[in-house]
């Protein structure tokens, strides 16, 4: 067993998740030693089983989910008889079958056993198993792809899991894949890592998909210690016939000096009222005319319809905004 693995009281290690980098794609020509997989927007889980039917699911932060999710206790029965530690990823799909971190907020931290049976019902989760750590003994120093060739051999198929393959030596094309499926992004992988509990190795990458939007600006919040007096965050609304529609705020990203610079220009068009036509449920917010336009990252939209991790990038006052 590696030293980087606890024994708990149950008869498997108790194993950390290993942590992928943020980073490009590998270049072409190394594509050969990496795996690719699709990076799914939800929440890090370890699965462990001594074999007798049952399994416990364990978070990224190393609280017991078992009790949380009850749509994935059959899994236990699949994996009877054998000790494992399996890596996975909770999701829950929406309509269109892609992941949605929105929804999967409702379930998460659920412990209430009649509550969790409802939301099981309304949103179920699917269990996405991408690794296998422990099989009746220790796998961590294995190689990434024969671990993964045991994990197939398992045969791991249910209505709330599965073991998706990986595409091999060609990123372009899972990158390409990832984005027609509407997922995260991708992760690659090197064929030959070993499995490192608990630490953040460049022998995984992650790789998201960032979307670009302009969004128009219709208040801000004051920052807060060194950021008193100035925008901690703008608030961020897109223009539909009915009007101006907040859809979240953005503060990651903005420096000093843009801060200072939204402040002077915010000040000129403030505002005694809301501009947009939704509540916004802040406090200590200043409303400005909805004049200036950003340009932002996010990652996507939660099911609300808010920016799901916006970072701002610029202004735009080529676009300046005048309806």
């Amino acid at each position: 067993m590696a030293p980087s693995a606890e024994r708990g009281s149950a008869s498997y290690p108790v194993i950390r998740p290993m942590l992928a980098t943020v980073g490009p794609l590998p270049a072409g020509n190394e594509e050969a030693a990496w795996a690719f997989e699709a990076k799914w927007d939800g929440a890090r889980c370890i699965v462990n089983t001594s074999g007798d039917g049952t399994i416990r699911l364990v978070t990224r932060a190393g609280n017991d989910a078992t009790g949380t999710y009850p749509e994935l206790a059959p899994l236990g029965e699949q994996l009877r008889g054998r000790t494992a530690v399996l890596d996975g990823e909770v999701v829950v799909l929406d309509a269109r079958g892609r992941p949605d971190f929105g929804l999967l907020q409702r379930r998460m931290g659920v412990v209430n056993p009649r509550r969790t049976a409802r939301l099981a019902m309304e949103y179920p989760v699917h269990l996405v198993l991408f690794d296998l750590m422990y099989l009746d003994g220790s796998l961590l120093g294995s190689p990434y792809y024969e671990r993964r060739s045991l994990l197939s051999g398992l045969g791991l198929r249910g209505p709330n899991w599965s073991a998706p393959g990986y595409v091999e030596g060609h990123g372009q094309q899972a990158w390409d894949a990832s984005l027609q499926a509407g997922l995260e992004g991708v992760v690659a992988k090197r064929l030959t890592s070993a499995y490192l509990p608990g630490v953040r190795s460049p022998e995984w990458r992650k790789t998201k998909h960032l979307l670009t939007l302009d969004v128009i600006i219709g208040g801000w919040t004051e920052g807060h210690g060194g950021l008193a007096g100035l925008p901690g965050s703008v608030l961020a609304g897109v223009a539909e016939p009915a009007g101006l529609r907040y859809v979240g705020s953005v503060g990651s990203g903005l420096s000093d000096r843009e801060r200072h610079e939204l402040a002077r220009y915010l000040d000129v068009i403030r505002l005694d009222r809301s501009p947009f036509l939704n509540p916004v449920e802040l406090a200590g917010v200043r409303w400005a005319e909805p004049r200036l336009v950003a340009e932002i990252t996010l990652t996507g939209w939660t099911s609300a319809g808010r920016l799901r991790q916006p970072i701002w990038h610029r202004l735009r006052p080529d676009l300046t905004h005048l309806g």
